[in-house]
């Protein structure tokens, strides 16, 4: 089964969403700013993102971002701790199944997961 980590206020995260919907596959939607991931969760989709810097994972343009100085921060796991703690800095949308998981970026990306 997919899920998604969805933010309905972000228009590709809503696009990602009716792709899914429309493909008629069966899917969790997970409102992550209000049922945050945990450091344990995030860096598993780091994995099956195939990512070593959990940058990719996060929005660099976010004002905590800048507040909490993470563009000087080199510890991966103080990087993954933030997106915990400030979920608001992951990027938007997530989908995964399996060992596999695409950021909805374009929303046809996630495609691929069918």
């Amino acid at each position: 089964m997919l899920t998604i980590w969805h933010n309905p206020r972000c228009r590709k995260s809503r696009e990602t969403l009716a792709l899914i919907e429309a493909a008629g596959v069966e899917f969790l939607c997970r409102k992550y700013l209000e049922d945050a991931p945990d450091t344990d969760e995030i860096a598993s989709i780091l994995v099956r993102l195939g990512l070593d810097d959990p940058r990719g994972l996060m929005r660099r343009g976010e004002r905590i971002y800048k507040d909490l100085d993470l563009k000087s921060e080199s510890s991966p796991d103080k990087l993954v701790k933030a997106m915990a703690d400030y979920p608001i800095l992951i990027e938007r949308p997530v989908v995964f199944t399996g060992a596999k998981a695409i950021i909805g970026r374009p929303p046809e990306a996630v495609k691929a997961l069918f």
